[in-house]
């Protein structure tokens, strides 16, 4: 690595707490994209804007492929519980905090604290972070074009995200790496995401003549074809789809029988499968009525002889098979997902990245980027 990187550390981690101050919870993010552009510009980037979504090009030599470098500026609402305000966190207490949960005495400046810090804040700063080193040294790229794209709606699937982005303005790219809290290990492969929600019908009558036809039961023999159903294909990077149904309700009192019945289920599907493959075949076992809230959300999996995965084997990067969804699955390229702080971090109270964990993933993403070969 020919540049100094300590620089980009120390301004991504300073950048990483203004975000976190502007509150971003998905469909809200107008506020910290507006922050984001002003600050890109000031770094001397020339950003785009696309509704709360923001896109920057270092483009060499338009006719070679192009290399994307993808985080999401959205997060999760913040959960109860909090030990210290989650947008502007008492850094005394945080560390503190965060020390008891480490296992180890941390001091405020080896955290950065608050809602979105790890899932997805310290992969876009990063990733910022990143794109400027190769602004200045774009010899030391392994892809001669790279798209910084920040995105919004990721946590909620939104239309006007990466969904949008990739059909209307991205679908050129060739390949992606995907910033999310992977603790810098390579995921090469990510299950995908199928909600139904199911509808027994009945009919009602009253409990003490025991009439009607209970909803209930119906569902309930449904729940448990589910339960015992085994799909055949078996991913040999992912294993078996996951099921589980997570949710259910009926009644209106204690004397009548209940008509109806809903439920829903959590599906994880694997490449194996599309999404409608799975719906078509658990609507032939099941007498209640199955809808599907989306059947977009796919799983993704890195192509077979992808340069994206040499590169991972040569710097050393761990590969593995990540149960989380992504900006992955919106998007029709060679891809792989990586990124700083950990998945079981995210969507939790007291959440947090190490500054370490930002500046390791800096130099990583550079080396990683260095050693790609078209």
């Amino acid at each position: 690595m020919k540049g100094n990187t300590e620089y980009l550390a120390s301004e991504a981690t300073a950048l990483l707490k203004e975000m976190i101050a502007i509150p971003s919870t998905s469909f809200e993010e107008d506020g910290v994209c507006t922050h984001l552009y002003q600050r890109l510009q000031e770094m001397g980037i020339s950003p785009e804007r696309i509704g709360n979504n923001i896109v920057c090009e270092m483009i060499t030599n338009q006719s070679s492929p192009t290399l994307m470098l993808c985080a999401h500026i959205d997060t999760v609402a913040a959960t109860s519980g909090y030990s210290f305000d989650p947008f502007v966190p008492d850094y005394a207490i945080a560390a503190g905090v965060i020390g008891k949960n480490l296992g180890r005495k941390v001091t405020e400046n080896e955290i950065v604290a608050g809602l979105g810090s790890n899932d997805d804040g310290a992969s876009v700063v990063a990733l910022i972070s990143v794109f400027r080193y190769f602004l200045n040294h774009p010899e030391e790229a392994g892809i001669p074009n790279l798209t910084l794209v920040l995105t919004s709606e990721e946590e909620r699937s939104g239309p006007d995200g990466m969904r949008s982005l990739w059909g209307k303005r991205l679908s050129r790219i060739q390949y992606a790496i995907i910033g999310e809290p992977t603790g810098m290990k390579a995921a090469t492969s990510e299950r995908g995401l199928l909600v139904i929600d199911a509808v027994s019908e009945g009919v009602s009558g009253h409990a003490a003549r025991n009439e009607g036809m209970n909803a209930i039961y119906k569902a309930v023999e449904d729940i448990d074809r589910l339960r015992s159903h085994k799909f055949t294909k078996r991913s040999p990077l992912m294993g078996e789809v996951h099921l589980n149904v997570t949710q259910i309700n009926a009644g209106t009192a204690h004397n009548v029988v209940p008509d109806k019945c809903t439920f829903v289920v959590d599906i994880r599907p694997t490449e194996k499968y599309t999404n409608e493959e799975i719906f078509n075949e658990l609507q032939g076992i099941c007498s209640s009525t199955l809808k599907a809230r989306n059947l977009a959300n796919r799983s993704s999996a890195t192509k077979e002889g992808s340069p994206l995965a040499a590169a991972a084997e040569t710097c050393g990067i761990e590969t593995f098979s990540s149960p989380t969804t992504s900006d992955w699955m919106r998007i029709g390229c060679d891809a792989i997902k990586m990124g700083p702080g950990e998945s079981s971090r995210s969507h939790k109270k007291d959440e947090f990245v190490l500054v370490d964990e930002i500046k390791n993933a800096i130099d990583t993403y550079i080396e990683f980027i260095g050693s790609i070969k078209l």
